[in-house]
C-alpha cells in the first residue's frame, strides 16, 4: 500500500523543493564576468554632430574613471533614469552614452525633454558594443577606470538606491 504512494509523494516533495527555491533565491543579483577585465574593443561612430563618438581606445589612457550608459530614446526605463544620471553629471562624474539602435532625431528629442549628461554619445545601431560589453538590454551602466579597465557593473534602470554604491564605485576606481 505504501509503496502505490510512494511515486506520489516524491513528485509533491519536489515541487514543494522547487516552489521553496524560486520563492527564495539564493543571490538575486547578476555579477558581470566583465568586471576586472579591459573594455572589449569598440569603435562607436558619433550619435550626434556636436559630440565626439565613443571608443574602447579612449578610455587606454584617460584622466579618471569615467561612467559608461547603455540607453536609448525609445526604453522607458531609461527616462526613469535620465534625472539621475543628470544630477550625477553635474555632481562631476564624467559619463559617455551609448545610444542602442536609435536615430540622432530621436537622440536629440530625448536628451532636450530628460536631460543630457553625457560627454561623448556614441552610436550602436546593431547593438554590437552592448553585445560586447556583455549587456543584456538597456539600460546598463558601467564604472571604467583610467585603464579602460571595468570596475563595477549595475544591469538595468538607475534607482535612487543605486546612486549611493554607483557613485562610491566610481569614486574607488579613482
Amino acid at each position: 500500500m505504501v509503496r502505490r504512494f510512494l511515486p506520489l509523494v516524491l513528485v509533491l516533495l519536489f515541487a514543494l523543493v522547487a516552489a521553496w527555491r524560486l520563492a527564495n533565491p539564493g543571490d538575486t543579483q547578476i555579477r558581470s564576468k566583465l568586471v576586472g577585465q579591459p573594455l572589449p574593443s569598440f569603435a562607436l561612430a558619433a550619435a550626434l554632430d556636436d559630440k565626439p563618438g565613443l571608443a574602447s581606445a579612449d578610455y587606454a589612457a584617460s584622466d579618471g574613471p569615467r561612467l559608461i550608459n547603455i540607453f536609448a530614446s525609445w526604453c522607458v526605463p531609461c527616462i526613469a533614469e535620465a534625472p539621475l544620471l543628470d544630477a550625477l553629471s553635474k555632481q562631476g562624474v564624467p559619463i559617455d552614452g551609448i545610444a542602442v539602435r536609435d536615430t540622432p532625431e530621436d537622440i536629440t528629442n530625448f536628451l532636450a525633454l530628460h536631460g543630457d549628461p553625457f560627454e561623448r554619445l556614441g552610436a550602436d545601431p546593431r547593438s554590437e558594443a552592448m553585445i560586447a560589453l556583455g549587456a543584456s538590454g538597456v539600460p546598463e551602466t558601467f564604472v571604467v577606470d583610467a585603464r579602460g579597465v571595468i570596475r563595477y557593473h549595475h544591469q538595468g534602470p538607475l534607482a535612487p538606491a543605486d546612486v549611493a554604491p554607483l557613485k562610491a564605485a566610481w569614486e574607488a576606481a579613482r
